[in-house]
């Protein structure tokens, strides 16, 4: 599956725990990555400075689904289910 272009659900939705320039602290879930342009575009992608989580992560149907709603919806339930109890 090729990536969406302009989705940006994976860098939105998810934590990253990881720092990224101008987040050294990573980010929480639900906060836009400070790396994505106004076309949700990573200014980051293909450089050596982007996070290894991200640069890992690929598209697949059970974690993006058909649609950027679904990707948003599948990752924000990931999320809840695999954070770390409060």
């Amino acid at each position: 599956m090729e990536c969406r272009i302009g989705c940006a659900a994976c860098c939105i939705a998810i934590t990253i725990t990881s720092p990224i320039p101008g987040m050294p602290e990573g980010k929480p879930a639900g906060v836009r990555c400070v790396q994505l342009a106004q076309d949700n575009r990573c200014r980051l992608f293909g450089k050596p400075e982007r996070p290894a989580v991200c640069g890992g992560f690929t598209a697949e149907e059970y974690t993006c689904g058909q649609t950027n709603e679904d990707a948003f919806r599948i990752l924000a339930q990931l999320e809840a289910l695999t954070a770390p109890a409060s």
